[in-house]
Protein backbone atom coordinates (compact mmCIF):
# COMPACT_ATOMS: atom_id res chain seq x y z
CA UNK A 1 0.00 0.00 0.00
CA UNK A 2 2.96 2.35 0.46
CA UNK A 3 3.52 2.87 -3.32
CA UNK A 4 -0.18 3.59 -3.74
CA UNK A 5 -0.08 6.28 -1.05
CA UNK A 6 3.09 7.77 -2.56
CA UNK A 7 1.64 7.94 -6.08
CA UNK A 8 -1.72 9.36 -5.01
CA UNK A 9 -0.06 11.79 -2.60
CA UNK A 10 2.35 13.09 -5.24
CA UNK A 11 -0.53 13.48 -7.71
CA UNK A 12 -2.52 15.46 -5.15
CA UNK A 13 0.47 17.67 -4.33
CA UNK A 14 1.15 18.24 -8.05
CA UNK A 15 -2.48 19.19 -8.66
CA UNK A 16 -2.42 21.58 -5.70
CA UNK A 17 0.79 23.24 -6.92
CA UNK A 18 -0.67 23.65 -10.41
CA UNK A 19 -3.81 25.28 -9.01
CA UNK A 20 -1.65 27.61 -6.92
CA UNK A 21 0.33 28.53 -10.05
CA UNK A 22 -2.90 29.30 -11.92
CA UNK A 23 -4.22 31.43 -9.06
CA UNK A 24 -1.02 33.47 -8.74
CA UNK A 25 0.26 33.95 -12.30
CA UNK A 26 -2.73 33.70 -14.64
CA UNK A 27 -3.67 37.10 -16.11
CA UNK A 28 -7.39 36.26 -15.89
CA UNK A 29 -7.27 36.22 -12.09
CA UNK A 30 -7.44 39.59 -10.36
CA UNK A 31 -6.71 39.66 -6.61
CA UNK A 32 -6.20 43.44 -6.29
CA UNK A 33 -9.08 45.27 -7.96
CA UNK A 34 -8.13 48.64 -6.48
CA UNK A 35 -4.61 49.06 -7.93
CA UNK A 36 -4.79 46.81 -11.00
CA UNK A 37 -8.41 46.18 -12.06
CA UNK A 38 -7.58 44.78 -15.52
CA UNK A 39 -4.22 42.96 -15.43
CA UNK A 40 -4.76 41.31 -18.82
CA UNK A 41 -4.42 44.71 -20.54
CA UNK A 42 -0.86 45.15 -19.25
CA UNK A 43 0.50 41.99 -20.89
CA UNK A 44 2.80 42.41 -23.84
CA UNK A 45 2.58 39.95 -26.75
CA UNK A 46 5.95 38.47 -25.75
CA UNK A 47 4.74 37.45 -22.25
CA UNK A 48 4.18 33.72 -21.98
CA UNK A 49 1.37 33.01 -19.56
CA UNK A 50 0.45 29.54 -20.79
CA UNK A 51 2.06 26.60 -19.01
CA UNK A 52 3.06 24.87 -22.26
CA UNK A 53 2.66 25.93 -25.88
CA UNK A 54 3.56 23.60 -28.71
CA UNK A 55 4.61 25.71 -31.70
CA UNK A 56 4.54 29.32 -30.49
CA UNK A 57 7.69 31.38 -30.00
CA UNK A 58 6.51 34.21 -27.75
CA UNK A 59 9.64 36.30 -28.25
CA UNK A 60 8.77 36.88 -31.93
CA UNK A 61 5.13 37.91 -31.51
CA UNK A 62 4.20 41.42 -32.52
CA UNK A 63 1.52 43.65 -31.03
CA UNK A 64 -1.79 43.39 -32.89
CA UNK A 65 -4.13 45.30 -30.59
CA UNK A 66 -4.59 48.97 -29.71
CA UNK A 67 -3.45 50.66 -26.50
CA UNK A 68 -6.14 51.63 -24.00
Amino acid sequence: LIPLFVIIGSGGIGAGLYLMRLAMFNPDVCWDKKNNPEPWNKLSPSDQYKFYSVNVDYSRLKKDRPDF
